[in-house]
């Protein structure tokens, strides 16, 4: 299964974390449903409502329903009824991909649980959280809380959670390649599975299992397992995880050259996608689509599915997102304290509700003079502000042009200005650079917001100058990745020499950091990979476009810097023959690239003659 990691062309496998509900039974849902309509059920409102989101599976029915009964839990003030609305809302949250608003209400359900001294409730509790911290590429957090969920479900013996959570933390393993670990938790809850007679649970192991054998290069062992899961979850109609499973088989037919399969693979992956509103599922499949066509040799296609990718690609690796969920869990622990301190002082706080009434009262008298006051002022005022808000339009204006400039190359802004699109266009010889920072993801989990943003913005600022200065243009920066260009719009034949004095740059940047402490920024080590070929270049969007540049000369530019060594400039065949006049170089012999079979790389060294 192709993915992207920080948004770059470098392709791995991802694991697929399972949620799901013990006791989920669709014709349940749909019968109770029916019932609920007809207002002929007996007992309450909101049991009836925990039974339909407790057993629905599609994920907009369970949103619904889950809303519904919050409103009637919270009206009756009936707390556990609010445990299950919560716990359910989140469920469905997260299989829509919003991961905050999923995490925001699990912690809701979590308080409820807490309040109710409910031990199995805070304990699966415990997992939904890992998971949603799982999603988004935070394993610290989620180790931190699937091991919270598994100690609790071991001390109460709750067999099939336990089981569910022990996949997940597999899982979890096997989204950081510990796939040795990964194994022995599925193992384990395989076990449970079979002596509880679960068969859901155990199509997710088979299908977990699968993915491994995949990473592996098991391939026929692999297509096995995940078409035994596949078959098995459709009697359930969890059509979240077949989704992933499919696009896995996918990429294995796509391997094997199989392309009519993985062709029917990654479009029935991407149906049942779309059907059920799975933006994750939705990215992850229009960009194996797109890889798919790419082997086909229609680059049409692979160029429309690739911006659908970019349309649905999540934002949970995105810095505002990472800052917004922890301060959920800081405000989650919080909310904890203060409910202690409210019930000692819920006496006191209704009497004070009584007097901030009567202040109210007179408070509104005041502020309803003081409004008329200051709608005088601005009617008087009301000829200048225009004037003004004129002249403000006029500046907003230049801003914007001078803005777009900035986003855009300058021929590439006139033509979207002139026409409103931008025609794609194919350049013959571009040289593409990719740098990536070795363990951003771990070292930066350890950094507080305002010291990443810094660093970050540091080194790309310092690699713009180097881009300016050396007649280069940056494409676009993906989390702690950077692309830029030569030869595009500036199209002298010198591009490929150039981008590698650049690449000379960038490394003693990243080297002056360690030697000299600057200003609290941030140390990493660099890799730098450099090919020079054909492209296709475009804009993709329509209202956050940006332009972007295509091809299998991008993919083995991104190739390069994943086979490159820190501090190092690792280049293609392509651009060795361009620059090998101006630089020493080092032969590093032929390498196996996926997707492109073995390929001569080069360590540039250093200038034949330093530059002026």
């Amino acid at each position: 299964m192709s993915f992207k990691v920080k948004a770059n062309f470098v392709i791995c496998f991802l694991c697929f974390t399972f949620h799901f509900v013990s006791g989920q039974n669709q014709k349940l849902a749909d019968s109770l449903i029916t019932l609920y309509k007809s207002g002929k059920y007996q007992g309450g409102e909101a049991a009836i409502l925990s039974n339909i989101v407790e057993n629905e599976k599609n994920p907009e029915l369970k949103l619904e329903y889950s809303e519904l009964l919050i409103k009637k839990a919270s009206s009756d003030s009936l707390f556990n009824f609010l445990h299950t609305g919560y716990l359910q809302k989140g469920n469905a949250l997260l299989y829509k991909g919003n991961y905050s608003l999923a995490l925001e209400s699990y912690f809701q359900s979590l308080n409820y649980a807490i309040r109710d001294d409910n031990e199995i409730g805070i304990g699966a509790l415990n997992i939904s959280i890992a998971n949603t911290y799982s999603k988004t590429g935070n394993s610290n957090s989620a180790e931190i809380y699937y091991n919270k969920g598994i100690q609790l479900l071991r001390k109460i013996n709750d067999s099939s959670r336990l089981a569910r959570a022990l996949v997940n933390m597999g899982d979890e393993y096997f989204n950081n390649k510990k796939y040795q670990s990964a194994m022995l938790y599925f193992d384990e809850s395989a076990q449970i599975f079979k002596n509880i007679n679960n068969s859901l649970g155990t199509a997710y192991n088979i299908g977990n299992m699968g993915m491994v054998y995949a990473i592996q290069g098991k391939d026929e062992l692999a297509k096995s397992n995940l078409q035994e899961a596949i078959t098995a979850l459709e009697i359930h109609r969890d059509y979240s995880a077949i989704t992933v499973y499919l696009t896995y088989l996918s990429d294995i037919s796509l391997k094997q050259k199989d392309l009519n399969s993985a062709l029917t693979h990654a479009e029935r992956s991407l149906e049942l996608a779309q059907e059920y509103g799975l933006k994750k599922e939705i990215s992850d499949a229009s960009l194996q689509l797109s890889e798919v066509y790419e082997m086909i040799g229609n680059s049409t296609k692979s160029l429309n599915y690739y911006k659908n990718y970019i349309k649905f690609r999540d934002s949970v690796n995105n810095i505002e997102k990472v800052r917004e969920m922890a301060n959920l869990q800081a405000d989650f622990q919080v909310s904890q304290k203060q409910t202690e301190v409210d019930l000692l002082n819920k006496e006191s706080e209704i009497q004070l509700l009584k007097d901030k009434r009567q202040r109210i009262i007179i408070y509104a008298t005041v502020l309803a003079l003081v409004l008329i006051f200051v709608l005088l002022f601005f009617l008087y005022r009301r000829y200048s502000f225009v004037k003004e808000t004129n002249t403000i339009i006029e500046e907003e204006k230049n801003r914007s042009d001078t803005l777009l400039l900035n986003i855009l190359p300058k021929e590439t802004a006139q033509e979207l200005k002139e026409t409103g699109h931008v025609e794609a266009k194919k350049f013959e010889s571009v040289t593409v650079l990719f740098t990536d920072f070795k363990d951003f993801t771990r070292s930066s989990a350890d950094l507080s917001p305002e010291r990443l943003v810094r660093s970050v913005d540091y080194y790309f600022s310092k690699f713009d100058g180097v881009m300016e200065k050396h007649g280069l243009e940056k494409i676009k920066t993906m989390g702690d990745a950077y692309m830029c260009t030569g030869g595009i719009h500036l199209n002298k034949e010198d591009h490929a020499i150039r981008m590698v004095h650049a690449a000379f740059e960038i490394v003693r940047i990243t080297e002056e950091v360690k030697i000299k402490d600057q200003d609290n920024i941030m140390p990493y080590e660099i890799r730098v990979g450099i090919n020079t070929g054909p492209v296709i270049a475009g804009v993709v969007g329509t209202q956050k476009f940006a332009y972007d540049i295509w091809g299998d000369t991008v993919n083995v530019a991104a190739r390069m810097e994943t086979n490159s060594e820190t501090g190092r400039i690792n280049i293609s065949e392509n651009t060795y023959e361009l620059i090998k006049d101006e630089f020493e170089c080092e032969y590093r012999g032929k390498m196996k690239v996926k997707n492109k079979g073995m390929m001569k790389m080069y360590y540039v060294n250093k200038p034949k003659l330093q530059p002026a």
